[in-house]
């Protein structure tokens, strides 16, 4: 009969050699945890050399231990924190003709686009741009109705892990997941690149523009911001009352949406609570691009106080 705690067992022996290789001890504290202690005084000791200092990870680049880093919490995260959000979603309309799928593709580069109807709560399909290029290499009449083409893709609720995305991904042998909320409304889209960036960091191709600052001040506390910035990020450069929102949303363009109710359009001006105001700069009907974030008007002092 066979012995069903081997796998444990097994395990054990792994964590054990694991902590043994790091020089680390068994505790209260997790594995995880000493795993990333260790990583840090590795760092710390490359920054503050001593002739008599060496650790276990002092053989692994910067680039190599903050990898390991990132993958030490990337099950700590779920599908909500990594998708792209629905305001910056490229997605095609299953009503838009052959040409106009053609451009979009062109447009923005993408291998793969979500296929819609009516808006993006109702996700049929995803069209792959390897299923249109036989057409257009061969110069051939594409199909009288495009969606014949289109694939099934994956979706997952906002808190299904981001490593259980990844092994759904891997099952089911497709690269696009959509994220969904709890009333089965489309929240964002996940691909196979967004989860191996959670690991390796950004991952720039081709098809990407010229990186520009994410947020620059532009005098008299103006500031402008690509709409990609995270919230937390400019909370810590600018003000942290404009991170403070009740919704979950990461980035300034997530915000000028939830404060619209609607992807908002260049020229709309927005009032955050705290008193900054969001001006769309850039964007079209599907996400916003870049705004400019106006400070609160001074107060104005009272005469007995001058």
């Amino acid at each position: 009969m066979p012995d069903n705690n081997g796998d444990a067992d097994s395990r054990g022996g792994l964590f054990q050699a694991i902590r043994k290789m790091l020089g680390v001890e068994d505790g209260e504290r997790s594995l995880r945890a000493q795993i990333e202690e260790q990583i840090d005084a590795s760092a710390d000791a490359e920054d503050n050399p001593e002739p008599s200092s060496s650790g276990p990870l002092d053989d692994f680049s910067p680039v190599e231990r903050q990898m390991l880093k990132n993958l030490l919490h990337f099950s700590e995260h779920d599908a909500d924190d990594v998708a792209v959000p629905r305001g910056e979603i490229v997605a095609v309309s299953a009503d838009q003709s052959w040409d106009e799928v053609v451009a979009t593709f062109a447009e923005h580069g993408h291998s793969r686009l979500p296929v819609y109807r009516d808006t993006l709560d109702e996700i049929i399909g995803m069209v792959l741009a390897k299923d249109l290029f036989p057409f257009l290499a061969t110069q051939s009449e594409p199909p009288n109705d495009w969606t014949v083409l289109m694939r099934q893709p994956l979706f997952v609720p906002q808190a299904r892990g981001a490593l259980d995305v990844l092994a759904d991904m891997r099952g089911h042998r497709t690269h696009l997941a959509i994220v969904v909320d709890e009333y089965s409304g489309t929240d964002g889209i996940i691909t196979i690149e967004d989860l191996v960036e959670e690991i390796v960091g950004e991952i720039e191709d081709e098809h990407d523009d010229e990186p520009e600052e994410s947020f620059r001040e532009v005098g008299d506390g103006i500031w402008e911001a690509d709409a990609r910035c995270e919230l937390e990020d400019i909370a810590k450069a600018i003000d942290p009352r404009l991170a403070e929102v009740e919704e979950a949303v990461d980035t300034l363009g997530g915000l000028a949406f939830v404060l619209a109710e609607q992807v908002p359009q260049p020229g709309a001006i927005l009032k955050h609570d705290s008193g900054w105001t969001i001006e769309v700069l850039e964007g079209n009907e599907r996400r916003v691009e870049r705004v400019r974030l106006h400070p609160p008007e001074a107060d104005t002092p009272d005469e007995e106080d001058v």
